[in-house]
């Protein structure tokens, strides 16, 4: 079930029943939604991810906007090898004796995905592993996101290319100095009304002083 409407978010994280979450660490006011698995995750406050996601080996940042069906560090497979087959380096899930290969995993995690603050990732995008995400960038539904993204970019596509920025150079700069995600809780709140109406150029020319 969703989490109804008008229950509040807290210092703990909601984490669906239908969810599995293992070796993660999340952040305050942070929520997993129904069958999503996490794995290997640091995920900053306020962030969220909605049904059926999939995080593995990722470091996510603030205010995170995760849509349904995203995968993020979607492993790779040993391609220079005879087979791509996983019984290779998952080996004791098929033979007695055998062991798992601790040197493929530890290659899987060196590619470890970042994602920056107040990031939006659309309805079933990938991450691949290895990728960059800067603060407020956009991606867009589908997309195969292959290469880092500079912070306050929009991109989209297979493979997932830039479309637009977000905000003129100048505003994307004074939004990563002002670094609202740092901010309290009761700032947070206090700016509100402002976060709701102002443009991201109105809102840096009041708070950035």
């Amino acid at each position: 079930m969703t989490r109804k409407p008008g229950r509040k978010l807290g210092l703990t994280p909601y984490i669906h029943a239908t969810a599995s979450v293992h070796n993660a660490t999340l952040g305050r006011y942070t929520e997993v939604s129904e069958r999503c698995r996490l794995d290997e995750v640091e995920m900053g406050d306020y962030s969220y991810i909605m049904q059926d996601g999939a995080i593995w080996c990722a470091t996510i940042g603030k205010f995170a906007n995760i849509a349904a069906s995203v995968r993020i560090n979607a492993t790779n497979h040993p391609t220079w090898r005879a087979t791509l087959h996983h019984f290779t380096y998952r080996a004791a899930d098929y033979f007695d004796g055998a062991d798992m290969e601790e040197d493929f995993f530890a290659w899987r995690r060196e590619n470890r995905v970042v994602i920056g603050h107040d990031v939006w990732i659309g309805h079933g995008a990938t991450i691949l592993p290895g990728v960059r995400i800067g603060n407020g960038a956009v991606i867009g539904a589908g997309a195969v996101v292959s290469k880092s993204v500079e912070p306050y970019t929009i991109v989209g596509g297979v493979p997932a290319k830039p479309i637009k920025p977000r905000f003129a150079p100048e505003v994307a700069a004074a939004m990563e100095k002002l670094a609202w995600w740092d901010w309290s809780h009761e700032q947070l709140f206090h700016a509100l009304a402002d976060f709701r109406t102002l443009s991201g150029e109105e809102f840096v020319l009041k708070y950035a002083s």
